[in-house]
């Protein structure tokens, strides 16, 4: 895959409604940057997938971020976290359903491409990357109950100890915020103990209020579109080798015993509360460095971006299929009824060991969404009539469809 995670805003009018501001990035992974077992992907274009979502009638039932159909589910408000099969598990679980709403609404059902299919899904798994916009009032509220203003100034307000807040304000993209926290962090820790004062935490919510606050308050503030640094996957793993974060945090997928597995699901999280958490766990992660003669590092801006692109990437193969799980699948959720395997099987449907054209997991999962057989049935949501796949199946059965096509 490409070595580039672009991250931008996309403006564009959707099925012609009024234009409308949908947050999208590039996710092109390169490969062996995610987890070794990881199956081979092309190169997918997040902000080509919101072009998909729009231009394959998506947004007519589905909202994101409030704007959009009221048919179904807001994309962007969905608090379950997502990897690539659980987006894929979704679109095939809530098929029947999807295509009863499309019935209803005379929508004919679109098909995807492989392309599409991979586009689609890293848009849709890069909806919980960016957040919302704050409140400038909350904002304040947290610069006071904090005592930012002791050390630091706003719009000239305030202390002098700290550096001048408005100068970070005038492009507070997180990725900023977070490496001048990381940077400041340790002096800033030595003033608060010299003064008798207590650090500081903040959480995601906190952090997006006082960013945007600091916005408002800051002189040249501007209302023009923020756009967050590009980052690198491949420079981010090189950089997390190269500054020893694996001393704590370990391999990706096997944990380091000090610091948190950093692919767990818990640390897939959006730029700003990336940016509270690196704050909040510094004077302990500061502390496990020093113990280890493990150097402190500052990180420019870039760096940081580089960083988190590696990270935010880890999740998206989380997943590993098994082809033989997936084999016994086949025959567990009853697609032999209509579908054959070699020779065994229906004959309403294809022979999937004869199936074409699925070499990637993105090819698998249009190829499922293709499925000519999807019923618009009251009953589709009996698992007999219609299987559910958990994540960790649609990755075997992928796997197992994958590893047919290579054996040609």
């Amino acid at each position: 895959m490409s070595e580039r995670i672009g991250l931008g805003l996309l403006f564009r009018s959707v099925a012609g409604r009024a234009s409308t501001c949908i947050a999208a990035c590039l996710l092109l992974m390169p490969q062996g940057s995610i987890l070794a077992q990881a199956p081979p992907e092309p190169a997918v274009n997040a902000s080509a997938g919101a072009r998909v979502f729009g231009e394959k009638g998506c947004v007519k039932c589905h909202a994101v971020d409030g704007r959009g159909g009221a048919e179904a589910p807001d994309l962007a408000r969905n608090p379950k976290l997502r990897s690539f099969y659980d987006l894929a598990s979704d679109m095939w679980n809530h098929g029947p359903e999807m295509v009863r709403k499309m019935e209803e609404r005379g929508i004919i059902r679109p098909r995807l491409t492989s392309q599409e299919a991979g586009d689609l899904i890293a848009f849709l798994y890069t909806l919980d990357y960016f957040d919302p916009p704050g409140d400038p009032e909350a904002g304040q509220a947290v610069f006071t109950e904090k005592k930012c203003a002791l050390c630091h100034q706003v719009g000239g307000v305030g202390g002098v100890i700290g550096p001048d807040l408005s100068r970070l304000a005038q492009t507070p993209s997180p990725i900023q915020v977070a490496a001048a926290m990381w940077n400041h962090g340790p002096a800033m820790s030595e003033k608060l103990t010299e003064r008798g004062l207590v650090r500081p935490t903040f959480t995601g919510s906190e952090l997006i209020n006082l960013i945007a606050y600091l916005r408002q308050a800051s002189p040249r503030a501007t209302d023009e579109s923020l756009y967050i640094l590009p980052g690198r996957a491949a420079e981010g793993r090189r950089l997390f080798a190269e500054r020893q974060c694996e001393h704590c945090h370990g391999s990706p997928g096997r944990g380091g015993g000090v610091g948190p597995d950093l692919t767990e699901r818990a640390s897939h999280r959006s730029l700003t509360s990336f940016a509270a958490s690196m704050w909040n766990k510094q004077p302990a992660m500061i502390r496990a460095m020093r113990s280890r003669g493990v150097p402190e590092t500052r990180l420019e801006a870039d760096e940081m971006a580089d960083l988190v692109a590696y990270l935010y990437s880890l999740r998206y193969f989380a997943d590993s299929g098994a082809g033989e799980r997936g084999r016994q699948l086949i025959r567990q959720k009853g697609c032999l009824a209509c579908h054959a395997l070699d020779g065994q099987g229906g004959s309403s449907a294809s022979d999937l060991s004869e199936t074409a054209g699925l070499s990637s997991p993105s090819a698998v999962i249009a190829a499922l969404w293709n499925h000519t057989l999807i019923p618009a049935a009251a009953n589709a949501d009996d698992e007999e009539f219609w299987p559910v796949l958990r994540p960790g199946e649609m990755a075997d059965l992928s796997a197992f469809l994958q590893s047919r096509e290579s054996q040609r």
